[in-house]
């Protein structure tokens, strides 16, 4: 199979995947409050699924490591995601759709680091560029967000569900057309360590962790900007039409820089590019939490290229360089829910309890996450560099 029909398959399953993520993410509890469940069930709802995700995530990749499996976890996870959300349409009452969730919670969101360390394997082995191939799910995600927006506004919330089956549907069939075999080596292969004790050692390198921490870090300083940014806005007189550019114009940003990503990764070292995202998040957010002016926001919005872009590109890029294949997924699984999780969950309950205090004061905090990201990302770049990836 060509590079190029390669980086096709890996560009479909980012873009069918991501239009359910872009669904269900902003709208599910749209969905949930349709099927009658309060404001109090579903915040218990979403916080339990979170706690599941943080532990079922890491330790299903393991699982999956541990097993030699690599395109047969992607398409085994998908099924089990369709599934799930197929006993969604029937399903009412709290208890059932709490234990739906916890499924949903345990397989949906694994898919992206499962894809990631799928992708990225890819990448080293074809000489494929992953900045290219990533943006088509960044572009899936704004077409999935702006339909089912759509949708509901026209009809109801229960197009959400059908919104994420569907796509979810077709990236079952994508995951199925995936170029590799179903098993790589065989459970327990002596050749190969991959136990969790082994993981566990790779992710607390010193450099490792340091790195990782930074990125975590400048990940979770969008809490502000994903819980309250719209509601700071619209306090200070700015109109929904203007804040859905701006939110808009953070993932063009995002789109074109995946599209000319490669020569920044094959150029500079990932802690060079993350200490630079930091140093721009500084900026970023300390811009956004002391003016209200719209050229101010569209000015620094541009940066959500570096804040988010950049930063997954160099994590994803150093968890390849540093991981044995074999323990791709449990490290991208770990590293996801330290970032996408545990610091972020903590993050957006620091954005909740400040923006209280001020609009402006979580954004500030995000600021200070950022410059500290920047500074260890410093750190990490004078510590022995771990050992390249077997």
């Amino acid at each position: 199979m060509s590079p190029g029909a390669i980086s096709l398959r890996y560009a479909l399953f980012y873009a069918t995947l991501f239009l359910a993520i872009g669904a269900h993410l902003p709208f599910w509890p749209l969905w949930l409050e349709g099927r009658g469940l309060s404001a109090a069930e579903i915040g218990l709802l979403l916080a339990l699924g979170s706690w599941i995700k943080l532990v079922a995530n890491p330790g299903l990749a393991h699982l999956s490591d541990r097993a030699g499996w690599n395109k047969g976890s992607v398409v085994l996870l998908t099924a089990v995601s369709v599934a799930v959300f197929i006993a969604f349409i029937p399903a009412r009452g709290f208890a059932w759709i709490l234990a739906l969730h916890l499924l949903a919670a345990a397989s949906f969101p694994l898919l992206v680091p499962l894809a990631e360390s799928q992708t990225l394997a890819a990448v080293y082995r074809h000489s494929l560029d992953y900045g290219r191939i990533r943006l088509w799910g960044s572009l899936a995600f704004i077409a999935g967000s702006l339909a089912t927006g759509g949708l509901i506004a026209a009809y109801d919330a229960e197009w959400v569900l059908w919104l994420v089956l569907g796509p979810l549907a077709l990236t079952f069939f994508v995951a199925v057309a995936l170029p590799g075999r179903a098993v790589t080596g065989t459970p327990g292969d002596a050749a190969e360590d991959v136990s969790l004790r082994r993981v566990l050692r790779l992710f607390t390198e010193r450099g490792t962790v340091t790195l990782l921490c930074a990125s975590a870090l400048i990940q979770a300083s969008h809490a502000a900007y994903y819980g309250f940014s719209s509601l700071a806005w619209r306090a200070a007189g700015i109109g929904e039409t203007t804040i859905a550019v701006l939110w808009t114009e953070g993932v063009v940003a995002e789109i074109l820089f995946f599209a000319f990503s490669r020569r920044l990764a094959d150029r500079l070292a990932p802690g060079t590019l993350m200490m630079a995202a930091g140093l721009l998040g500084c900026l970023r957010w300390t811009v956004t939490g002391l003016s209200s002016d719209i050229a101010a926001l569209a000015a620094v919005q541009i940066l959500h290229a570096a804040t988010f872009a950049a930063t997954h590109l160099a994590a994803m890029h150093y968890i390849t360089r540093t991981t044995p294949p074999r323990l791709a997924a449990s490290m991208q699984s770990l590293y996801s829910a330290l970032s996408g999780g545990l610091v972020m969950g903590g993050t957006m309950l620091l954005a909740g309890s400040l923006y209280e205090s001020g609009p402006g004061l979580p954004f500030l905090a995000m600021a200070g996450l950022s410059l500290a990201a920047a500074v260890l990302a410093c750190v990490a770049g004078l510590l022995p560099r771990p050992r390249p990836a077997l």
